[in-house]
């Protein structure tokens, strides 16, 4: 078992900045990816961005490219989103999500491919 947990999120303006992190804990040598999602009012779970566990490979949503960074600490005991440039459409309950090693290895971007799941912290970001 691994366990998520979330914290970081706050009411900022646009154009500010939130550092979002995630707690990992558990089973966690056998993980391939930590990703985080967000579900804004009246949206469908969308995808963020991911980290591959082992390689450190990341990817982004276009939406959040260029604006976003997901990061370790060099403990793997956190995983960090880093939101700059923030704009009113990045309000979100914002998850974690992590996902076990499996053949087919790589970064996805559907939440039905992670496994585990934190319960989600808020960002509001008003205009």
């Amino acid at each position: 078992q691994v366990q998520l947990v979330e914290s970081g999120g706050r009411s900022v303006q646009a154009g500010g900045s939130l550092r979002l992190s995630c707690s990992v804990s558990g089973l966690t040598y056998n993980l391939e990816s930590v990703g985080w999602f967000r579900q804004g009012p009246g949206k469908e779970r969308e995808f963020v961005a991911a980290i591959m566990w082992r390689s450190a490979e990341v990817d982004y949503s276009n939406s959040v490219k260029g604006r976003f960074t997901i990061s370790t600490d060099d403990d793997k005991n956190t995983v960090f989103l880093q939101m700059n440039s923030l704009k009113p459409e990045d309000t979100a309950v914002y998850y974690c999500a992590a996902r076990h090693r499996r053949l087919d290895s790589g970064i996805f971007y559907v939440q039905s491919e992670y496994d585990y799941w934190g319960q989600g912290t808020q960002a509001t970001v008003s205009s």
